[in-house]
């Protein structure tokens, strides 16, 4: 059994920089045509000017002959001004800004301390320049249980915003809750979207502890209830126009994740692709897998669609237990299992 479909993009990408951009880049450009790139680098990426200097970096990093696209964002601070505004949008390659509440995941440490009080006519102006707005979803006040922290954003700073600026575009990214479910599904369609990853498709809270603490299944937003995890499939095989792919692939070498303190983020570009259709036939929508893929996200942005094919096979293939790279090893999401469908390489 074979699935055609339009190459897909992936509209949430971590590719750091350096050597492990060098690495990982190969497994996201081999099937993806785009890609929006995150800026939470050391330093952030908070200025245009950055934006373009991280892409070039990029395109020199990529494969020979591959035609994958960066789409660049911006990193949004407090201190940030609506001139920036103008120039990404001036620019042509900057597509979106993106909110970190300061501390959230990361390298969020110099995110937004008080959006209202701070950003606001940067927002206004991202309303002006139709530039979406990117959101990690979760509040950093220590008083919020972890398990909540996705809920009580969409209370005290999503839900406010989208009442103030209706026109803003708006991506709750990695949603991870029912509740982020619910409220997208209430918002004015077009205006206000949602990525979701492979790990909260595929995986509960319980994945975390099975067998003893699992590292490589920790990200944030953290992993949820089961509950929250079949309203997410629900709604993203339901073929609903609002949620698109975005994988959050979030590389660290081994020895970040396996240690007294390990870092956040999953990384999945060798297997996403997988793991979605797994989780559509599952759930009988084959059928709505493309748009999910490959529509969704650039109609959202207002970019065209891609016009090249992938296929995708229904045969078992092994995820190799890591990848070795002159830096150390990167453990890929499902590491050493087997998975039923394997993407072929780009077909005309």
């Amino acid at each position: 059994m074979e699935l055609s479909i339009t190459r897909p993009d992936d509209w949430h990408l971590h590719l750091r920089d350096g050597e492990l951009l060098e690495a990982v880049v190969p497994h996201s450009s081999h099937h993806f045509g785009r890609a929006i790139i995150m800026p939470n680098l050391k330093p952030p990426v908070t200025t245009t000017a950055a934006a373009v200097s991280y892409r070039q970096s990029i395109l020199k990093a990529l494969p020979e002959n591959s035609d994958f696209t960066p789409l660049m964002t911006l990193y949004l601070t407090d201190t940030t001004s609506p001139n920036e505004i103008k120039l990404a949008r001036e620019s042509g390659v900057v597509f979106a800004v993106k909110l970190y509440p300061a501390g959230a995941t990361t390298n969020s440490q110099e995110g937004v301390t008080d959006l209202f009080g701070k950003c606001l006519p940067v927002l206004e102006e991202m309303v002006q320049q139709n530039m979406p707005l990117l959101v990690h979803g979760e509040v950093t006040d220590p008083d919020v249980d972890v398990f909540d922290r996705e809920k009580v954003f969409i209370d005290t700073v999503l839900s406010p915003l989208i009442q103030k600026l209706p026109q803003l575009k708006v991506v709750m990214e990695h949603i991870t809750t029912k509740d982020a479910v619910n409220f997208v599904q209430s918002c004015r369609e077009g205006f206000v979207a949602a990525t979701v990853t492979p790990q909260h498709l595929a995986l509960n809270r319980n994945s975390l502890f099975k067998g003893g603490l699992q590292p490589h299944s920790y990200c944030l937003p953290v992993l949820k209830r089961e509950i929250h995890r079949q309203a997410i499939v629900s709604a993203v095989t339901s073929g609903s126009k609002r949620f698109f792919l975005g994988t959050d692939s979030a590389p660290h070498e081994r020895t970040k994740k396996e240690c007294s303190c390990g870092c956040a983020g999953v990384y999945n570009s060798p297997v996403a692709l997988s793991v979605y259709a797994k989780i559509f036939e599952e759930a009988g929508a084959l059928d709505k897998l493309e748009a999910f893929t490959s529509f969704n996200g650039p109609d959202f942005y207002g970019l065209p669609r891609n016009t090249s094919k992938i296929k995708l096979r229904k045969t078992q293939w092994k995820v190799p237990s890591s990848f070795s790279f002159k830096f150390g090893e990167i453990v890929p999401m499902s590491a050493g299992e087997t998975l039923d469908w394997l993407p072929l390489p780009l077909s005309p």
